[in-house]
């Protein structure tokens, strides 16, 4: 890839770049979604030009579309249930806990699948990223099925979220790889996020949503001063 100018985008490259140091020859890699995301791609087939041979499970179809287009070879979950390492960007950070909002790219549903179905996750951002509290800046994603999202929009709104319906660039309804509508709930500094997950995953018409509660594994943060490698504290992971 060419060098940016932007120094963020900079940072990110670099944390790419370190988060894939983790893949080792022969793994099974989930393969993240968004702008971020395209970083680690790219650092990944600059590797496998190096020798490395692995397969990787897509989040997106412009992910797929991308690493097919750089030569990383590609598998399914009928094949390889179980992946080995997952690299992805994240909206959010929590500071201490790893927590995260993820989705602003519209695959959170797919995210989710492949972060949940991996030995290990490892997230690369910017040090914009970090927050005290998830929701401090962004929006918490929520996909829903596009029959009757306005009613599930009213029960999020009850939540004491503010809710937009996500659109594409040219004003239309945005529409995932699954079919489904994107709900960005504004929520403010979130006190509990594994309370809130469980709260909107019971509202019916909800697919998922963007909280990833106890899923992170390790961070890789940069900034000016390099990049910074964050471990979640030794536990069991939600969901795997």
């Amino acid at each position: 890839m060419s060098s940016d100018a932007n120094p963020h985008a900079a940072w990110k490259r670099a944390a790419a770049y370190a988060a894939v140091e983790l893949v080792t020859d022969g793994m099974i890699v989930g393969i993240g979604t968004g702008s971020t995301a395209t970083f680690a791609i790219h650092a990944l087939a600059d590797r496998m030009r190096a020798g490395l041979r692995v397969l990787g499970i897509p989040s997106s179809d412009r992910s797929a579309v991308l690493a097919t287009s750089l030569g990383i070879p590609l598998t399914t979950f009928a094949d390889h249930p179980r992946i080995d390492v997952t690299i992805d960007g994240a909206d959010e950070v929590e500071r201490g806990t790893l927590n995260l909002i993820k989705g602003h790219g519209g695959a959170l549903l797919r995210e989710k699948i492949v972060a949940v179905a991996s030995r290990r996750l490892a997230i690369i951002v910017d040090g914009t990223k970090l927050v005290d509290r998830l929701g401090e800046r962004s929006a918490v994603p929520v996909e829903v099925v596009s029959f009757g999202w306005e009613a599930t929009r009213g029960r999020l709104e009850a939540l004491g979220a503010t809710v937009d319906l996500r659109r594409s660039a040219d004003g239309k309804p945005f529409c995932t790889d699954n079919g489904n509508r994107i709900l960005d709930c504004r929520f403010g500094p979130i006190a509990d996020p594994a309370r809130l997950e469980e709260q909107i995953g019971r509202i019916v018409g909800v697919v998922e949503c963007g909280l990833f509660v106890g899923i992170a594994d390790v961070v890789f943060i940069g900034d000016a001063a390099g990049v910074t490698r964050l471990e979640r504290s030794p536990g069991p992971s939600a969901g795997r």
